[in-house]
């Protein structure tokens, strides 16, 4: 029996120890470690127990006793500080662990924005469950303010999140619109009112010049001179791989830990899966690509063929309420073609984006029931020309009898309004 170490209980490798086991019982005796005092659990779901719509035990995904079950030997709340590549072995507070094999995924750190009171008590990030049992802390005591630097995905869970608990909340925002990165503009217009409808003040082109206070976080001040109360300070602006045990150890990093297809690093007896790798210049920051890569690494670690592609992918906001859907490119061009639909009354908005008669983009807004539909169009690439015209109605229109635009048309309410335009 081989001696396989894992460092790190994230998603990635909880999801690979599943596959393991399945596949190749009792071929490892298995050293997990882990930072935070506790193992893996689902961190996409911290939103909910922010807001209170769920408890923590219901997100464990792994608890002890299926730890034991499998004869996993748990280091949780111990740091490893070194890899000898040299001797195979790993070293923490409790010594020297051999190995011949190793799992690196040791995920991300969250990016602080070096700006002065950056390290003042009451300024946390949000990455993890200490991070949330911080900011529910925060949120107990009444008129009490927050501030949400970044309104990307996790910065308005946040949010969300602490106005359910009865925080005074703004989000500042460095762009023009929220969630640029996965909305266009006219999307993150209807997301920014939507926050506001719920009591959420939403600042954009807003930069942050310093946070102040005496001994602990009181406010935050902008780059205008404007000042914002704030009890709690979150910096939701961004992630970076935690690479610093694969640089100790001379593995190739760039931005991530360098891996190939079946996720071995530069050292064939070393892998590395989740967050903190980097496949051909690209980063892996949601949860199906983590997924994948640890199904291929835990076939590599049993001696089978498989190979990790990245997919194009998807984004939801988990913010109830609010709906919205993104997926592939959305990206103007001289070669494109966008079909918009855009219905004020219900707050919907959805743009198409076309090139080569293929479906390569999609922003939707308020109603996202045909989404999955959609994205496999993505996915596959396939020709959509001969259902152009009632493309932006979805599957229901779509079949083996001709579709007829005009039916779809007078199915709408009078104030919904259809474009389709080239080359914007």
């Amino acid at each position: 029996m081989q001696n396989l170490v894992v460092i790190g209980a994230g998603m990635a490798s909880g999801r690979m120890l599943e596959h393991l086991f399945d596949t190749a019982p009792g071929a490892f005796r298995v050293t997990l470690f882990n930072a935070e005092p506790r193992g893996n659990y689902n961190r996409i779901m911290l939103s909910p127990v922010l807001s209170g719509e769920k408890s923590f035990a219901e997100i464990v995904t792994h608890d002890d006793g299926w730890y034991a079950a499998h004869g996993v030997t748990c280091r949780f709340g111990e740091h490893v500080t070194g890899i000898d590549r040299a001797r195979k072995v790993v070293t923490s507070a409790g010594g020297e662990t051999p190995y011949d094999k190793l799992v690196i995924a040791t995920g991300s750190a969250p990016f602080i924005i070096p700006v002065p009171g950056k390290d003042l008590p009451g300024v946390v990030s949000y990455r993890d469950l200490d991070d949330t049992n911080a900011m529910i802390a925060a949120s107990a005591a009444p008129g009490t303010s927050a501030v949400v630097i970044g309104g990307g995905l996790l910065g308005l869970e946040a949010a969300a999140g602490l106005r359910l608990r009865g925080m005074d909340v703004t989000v500042i925002h460095l762009a023009g619109h929220l969630m640029e990165r996965q909305l266009d503009p006219a999307a993150g217009y209807l997301l920014q009112k939507d926050l506001e409808k719920r009591g959420i003040r939403v600042l954009t082109r807003a930069s942050t010049k310093a946070i102040i206070g005496e001994g602990r976080a009181e406010a935050v001040l902008l780059e205008d001179g404007a000042t914002l109360p704030a009890d709690l300070v979150v910096m939701a602006v961004g992630i970076r791989p935690e690479t610093r045990l694969a640089n100790d150890a001379h593995l190739e990093v760039a931005r991530g830990i360098e891996v190939d297809a079946s996720m071995a690093t530069s050292d064939p007896d070393i892998l590395a899966i989740g967050e903190c790798v980097e496949l051909n210049g690209q980063l892996f920051g949601l949860v199906a690509p983590l997924y994948d890569q640890a199904r291929v690494a835990a076939a590599t670690l049993t001696g089978a063929t498989a190979a990790f592609v990245p997919k194009q992918l998807s984004t939801k906001l988990k913010v109830t309420g609010c709906d919205l859907f993104s997926a592939g490119d959305f990206a103007d061009g001289p070669t494109r073609e966008d079909i918009v639909f855009r219905d004020p009354a219900r707050g919907v908005y959805k743009r198409l984006v076309l090139e080569d008669d293929a479906l390569v983009g999609a922003v939707f807004y308020g109603d996202t029931a045909d989404s999955n539909w959609f994205f496999g169009l993505i996915q596959s690439g396939e020709d959509v020309s001969a259902m152009r015209d009632t493309l932006i109605f979805g599957p229901a229109y779509q079949g083996g009898t001709a579709a007829d635009p005009l039916s779809a048309v007078a199915a709408l309410p009078p104030e919904a309004e259809i474009c389709g335009c080239n080359g914007v």
